[in-house]
This record gives structure tokens, C-alpha cells and sequence, in this order.
């Protein structure tokens, strides 16, 4: 069994593995439910999947926020940065997980190609939003700690201003497929949408929009947290040397040696995914996709809205001691 030509192809939604032939509308994500792609078994699963996300996110996150709400001491520039963070990460829970729970535990996108477009942006908006938080929590560790412009002092005008920055760049990533570059469809299962990395309408439109959210929207913000963490354990490092004699000093470099090591392979674990299938996808226009694979990426971003805040929030020791 061969895939269809693209011309024969609905132009609100792809068919990712090889089908009989027959009427292929009746096929829509839209319309019916797709256990064609997958078992009942693993709808669930998903659904089941979604909901936990949401059951677990929802409350670290909004904890976050109202913790820094109520403690004076939380109002610091970092944190500001961690609130944005929290609030993006709820933004993806809200629209785009719920969402997806909702759709897979009945087996298609009943919601329709309108919410899908909402829900693609949304989702993407939130998520960029998030990753370039990441980038800039480790911008702000690195000015602090290693000082690179000697007396400068990062202020919450400073914390403020990246917020917007991550807001700016997540809407430059989002907007795109609603005005005609690229688009948002159903991906993988079909029960939750995301930009079009599979079909060759429109293609180069459509490879040009992956290629700049893979420089733009995961290259840039790693070299800015592999660049930055890099420095800090460099600069700890030194003064680690400097004071061999110091404890405190040299435990200090290692509980941060950790918190590096987690959170770039957790940068990694959560958009790494994204990435090489965006590029797989990219250079492997038209062939047929495992359906329950090609929705891998879209889990691990949304399950980042849970395991982001345990390690940015749980794991910072100020907001531990203030909220003790």
C-alpha cells in the first residue's frame, strides 16, 4: 500500500500512514473517529496521559505564581522570570492539553479546523514562550554570576523586559501559519495540531517555517543556555580553585555542576524531540509516518510544563526557603 498523491489530499488535515482507498473526507479528523491509526487501547492511553499532565501541572504552576503573589521576598528579578515561565507553561496546559485529553479520549479532533487552529497556536505560542524563558533564566544567571559587564546590576526593569522579549519571540514563531506560512493541522493520532511538518503542498513554505523555528526557536535559545552554563560552571570552577579549603565553596560547584547537567538535558528531553522530527520530517517530505510516533514530540513538549517548574522552581533553594 503506497501513500496517496498530495493533490488528492484534504487541505484541512494529512493523512499520515498509507490508507485503502475510498472516500478520503470520510477520513477527517474532523468528522470521525481515527481508530484507523491506532487501537482503542492507545487513545486512551494518551488521554489518560493528557489529563495527568494537567492534574500535575496545573497546580505546580498556579502554586508558583500565587506563592510569588504572596511573598514579598519571591518578588526578586529571577523570579519574575519564573512566573512567566509558570504562566506560559499554563498556557499549554489549559488550552493545549486539555485539549488533546479531551480529543483523544474520543478518538478524533471533534472540536472542529477552527478550534484546531487555536489550539495549534496556543499551544506553540505557550510553548515558545517557555523555551525562550529557559534561555533567559540562564542569561540572567550568567550576567549575576560571572559579572561579564563588571558592576552592572540586572534589575526586575531588566526581568520585565526579557518577559516581553519571550513574548515577542513566541509570537514571531506562532503567528506564521495563520497568515500563510505554513499552517496549523492535525499531527500525529490526530487529536491535537501543531504546525505542518508533513505535506509537500506549499512545500517550500512549509520546510522554510520549520527551518526557522529549528534556528530560531530551539538553536538560538540552547547556545544561549549551553553558553551561558558553560561560563557559570567556569567561573565556579575558578574561585572553587582559589578557595580549595572552603567547603561550602566546593559543594556550592557541585549542587550547580548538577542543576546545569539537568536542566540542558532537560532543555533537551523536552524539545529535542521536536527538533529531529522536524528535521526528519523536512527531509522526508510525502513518506508515510507511524502515527503513535509522530505524536512523541508534541507529548514531550506538554509534559515540560510539568517537569519545568520542578526543576527551575523546586530545585531553587530561595523559593524553598521563602516558602517554608
Amino acid at each position: 500500500m503506497t501513500m496517496l498523491p498530495p493533490d488528492e489530499l484534504p487541505d484541512d488535515f494529512y493523512l499520515p500512514m498509507a490508507v485503502p482507498g475510498g472516500n478520503l473526507s470520510a477520513l477527517s479528523p474532523f468528522l470521525v473517529p481515527q481508530t484507523h491509526l491506532g487501537s482503542a487501547g492507545l487513545f486512551g492511553a494518551m488521554a489518560a496521559f493528557m489529563a495527568a499532565l494537567v492534574a500535575l501541572g496545573v497546580p505546580v504552576n498556579a502554586l508558583t505564581i500565587a506563592c510569588s503573589a504572596r511573598y514579598r521576598k519571591l518578588r526578586s528579578h529571577l523570579n519574575y522570570i519564573l512566573v512567566n515561565l509558570a504562566l506560559a507553561n499554563l498556557l499549554v496546559l489549559l488550552v493545549g492539553s486539555t485539549t488533546a485529553a479531551y480529543c483523544f479520549a474520543r478518538t478524533y479532533f471533534v472540536l472542529g479546523p477552527a478550534a484546531c487552529k487555536l489550539e495549534g497556536f496556543m499551544a506553540t505560542l505557550g510553548g515558545m514562550v517557555s523555551l525562550w524563558s529557559l534561555a533567559v533564566v540562564a542569561f540572567e544567571r550568567f550576567l549575576v554570576i560571572c559579572k561579564p559587564l563588571g558592576s552592572f546590576s540586572f534589575r526586575p526593569g531588566h526581568a520585565l523586559l526579557g518577559c516581553a522579549l519571550t513574548w515577542a519571540c513566541g509570537l514571531a514563531a506562532a503567528t506564521p501559519p495563520l497568515l500563510g506560512w505554513s499552517r496549523y493541522i492535525p499531527e500525529g493520532l490526530q487529536c491535537s495540531c501543531g504546525p505542518d511538518w508533513y505535506t509537500t503542498n506549499n512545500r517550500w513554505h512549509n520546510e522554510s517555517y520549520v527551518l526557522f523555528l529549528f534556528l530560531f526557536c530551539f538553536g538560538v535559545p540552547l547556545s544561549v543556555i549551553v553558553f551561558c552554563y558553560g561560563r557559570l560552571l567556569l567561573t565556579l570552577r575558578k574561585v572553587a580553585r582559589q578557595q580549595e579549603q572552603s567547603a561550602s565553596t566546593q559543594k556550592a560547584e557541585r549542587e550547580v555542576s548538577r542543576m546545569v547537567v539537568v536542566m540542558v538535558l532537560g532543555f533537551l528531553a523536552c524539545w529535542g524531540p521536536y527538533a529531529a522530527f522536524a528535521l526528519w520530517a523536512v527531509a522526508n517530505r510525502g513518506r508515510a509516518l507511524e502515527p503513535a510516533l509522530a505524536s512523541v514530540p508534541s507529548v514531550f513538549s506538554k509534559a515540560s510544563t510539568v517537569y519545568n517548574p520542578v526543576i527551575y522552581v523546586l530545585m531553587n533553594k530561595q523559593v524553598q526557603g521563602d516558602m517554608g
